[in-house]
């Protein structure tokens, strides 16, 4: 038997809540059953806004600018999966471009995720009806148990 999680990742300190208690699985379910993490991101805007005075224009990043940052991006998912991965997890790391909820969604699908991991930013009010919640969506659109963890709230 072998258990697959996946756990999106957005590069913050707050996004990175779910990973201690995906370690403490992780150390729960060795020597068996197998486990296998893939950790993600999601860059879901190619495009930037150069601002002079009160003009503005959106300018999209080059191949080259993208490339470098789906580089980035992975070796952020392979330093935040280095405990996990010492700790005996196989570590797999995926980068998607597009909407957040809906390329986690389409990943764990991809995968045959057991559960995702993921933390929520603990938005409510305004806040959330203006930024919106990955978390939120992810949890209502998709057909995979998630483990949802509340970011502290001094991050």
């Amino acid at each position: 038997m072998k258990e697959i999680i996946l756990v999106p990742l957005d590069g913050s300190k707050v996004g990175e809540a779910a990973l201690p208690y995906v370690e403490e699985l992780v150390s729960k379910f060795l020597p068996e059953p197998k486990v296998e993490v893939t950790l993600m991101q999601v860059m879901s805007s190619l495009s930037h806004y150069v601002v002079a005075g009160e003009a503005s224009a959106r300018i999209h990043y080059t191949e080259q600018e993208i490339k470098q940052m789906e580089k980035a991006a992975a070796s952020y998912l392979r330093k935040a999966g280095k405990t996990l991965k010492e700790k005996g997890a196989r570590m797999k790391t995926k980068v998607a471009v597009g909407n957040a909820a809906e390329e986690i969604i389409k990943a764990a699908d991809g995968i045959n995720a057991d559960f995702i991991a993921m933390s929520s930013h603990g938005r409510s009010g305004l806040s959330r009806w203006a930024f919106g919640s990955v978390t939120d969506r992810v949890v209502r659109g998709g057909n995979r148990p998630v483990l949802v963890v509340k970011s502290p709230k001094d991050s």
